[in-house]
């Protein structure tokens, strides 16, 4: 027992669960039919898991609450309408650009650009907006950093709904609440476009290429020098400060890190679905992803993941599969899809009542709330810092 205790501190503990983790999520759909269900609910799972451990860089290791991560879910959505559809049909005398795409894509009007570069544009789109969203915050703390970036979040989602009043040169900003449809499907190099239609195996795979690519980059973030300024920042903002810690430039990389992130995940959605829908883009959704990080543990990686995957399966797959005609067994007129939020809402405050540090707790936040770590006394300072 105490060795199975002990595990985690083995120097290569987090690399062996990553590679046991991908290799069993790899074989997976080879399990099961190309166009099952479940896998669908999979692939959007695993596209939360990459947009809650952005999130995560923001929330749980600088300790800068983000009210407003749909944004970046947007910039991504919309660098796929833009760069990969027929949007734009009238550039280019109508005969299109077309940037290392082939197939039908390079035959159409628009702009079309291979998928790979539209993930490198969504991500400095993102960047940039979170180091927008950065700049009116580097003063604020607490539920202000929570309003500022509400309304950041709000008003990206008011430029997508009425985009198409908004006329640069004769280009509309977005479709407005009319989706731009269809975009261009994964295209890469020496394999086949991807094609929803028959298997959803290439989306998975995908999707599970880009988990493990995130979760490197956090691992590496996290034991690194930033890594622990941003940790510094969150323990305690003055004392970083005095220590040396660059604060603006900090908390900048740590919106600009997240949001590349979101943005990553948000044009894989947007790809997957074949559409960019202005409607989805809702504060909902920035508290959808925060409460999988609550629920998985603050500054938790695995924790980050394992409540990502929690609240994915229950929101797309135990609510409406398995326990939607559960009120109607007993008699109540409704189904359980409209109790959704009101379900995620009491396994929060059920969550913050049984297992406050979440369910896969960061080690220096489980010694915060079982040990009196931060509360300024002789011993936790030494704790808190050995």
């Amino acid at each position: 027992m105490s060795t199975i205790r002990k595990a985690p501190e083995w120097k290569h503990f987090n690399l062996a669960v990553a590679v046991v983790f991908l290799t069993v999520a790899a074989i997976f759909p080879l399990t099961r039919p190309p166009l099952d269900a479940f896998v669908d609910d999979c692939i959007l799972a695993l596209a939360y898991v990459v947009m809650a451990l952005g999130l995560n860089i923001v929330v749980g290791f600088a300790g800068l609450l983000d009210l407003g991560y749909v944004a970046f879910y947007a910039f991504g959505a919309y660098s796929v309408g833009w760069f990969a559809s027929d949007f734009y049909s009238q550039v280019n005398g109508e005969k299109g650009i077309h940037i290392l795409v082939s197939g039908f894509a390079s035959k159409l009007p628009g702009i079309h650009v291979n998928f790979l570069l539209i993930l490198l544009i969504a991500i400095g789109f993102a960047a940039l907006a979170g180091m927008v969203i950065g700049l009116p915050t580097l003063r604020l703390r607490g539920d202000y950093i929570a309003i500022v970036t509400l309304a950041f979040g709000e008003i990206i989602g008011r430029f997508a709904v009425n985009g198409a009043d908004i006329n640069i040169d004769g280009y509309k900003l977005t479709n407005g609440r009319q989706a731009i449809s269809p975009v261009d499907q994964i295209h890469l190099p020496f394999f086949k476009e991807f094609d929803s239609a028959f298997s959803l195996r290439g989306y998975y795979w995908f999707i599970l290429a880009m988990v493990a690519f995130v979760l490197f980059v956090n691992f590496r973030l996290r034991d690194s020098r930033l890594g622990r300024a941003w940790i510094a920042i969150r323990e305690d903002e003055v004392a970083a400060a005095s220590m040396g810690v660059p604060l603006v430039k900090t908390k900048l990389l740590a919106y600009a890190t997240g949001g590349a992130l979101g943005g990553m995940s948000g044009a894989f959605l947007a790809t997957y679905f074949n559409s960019v829908q202005a409607n989805v883009f809702q504060f909902g959704f920035s508290i959808f992803i925060l409460a999988m990080i609550i629920l998985g543990g603050l500054g938790s990686i695995w924790g980050v993941v394992v409540g990502a995957l929690a609240l994915s399966f229950i929101n797309s797959y135990f609510i409406p599969d398995v326990f939607n005609s559960v009120p109607s067994k007993i008699g109540l007129d409704f189904d359980l899809t409209q109790l959704s939020f009101g379900i995620f809402g009491f396994l929060i405050v059920l969550m913050m009542i049984l297992r406050p540090a979440g369910l896969i707790p960061e080690r220096r936040r489980k010694m915060e709330l079982t040990e009196g770590v931060g509360t300024g006394s002789a011993d936790s300072y030494e704790v808190t810092h050995e």
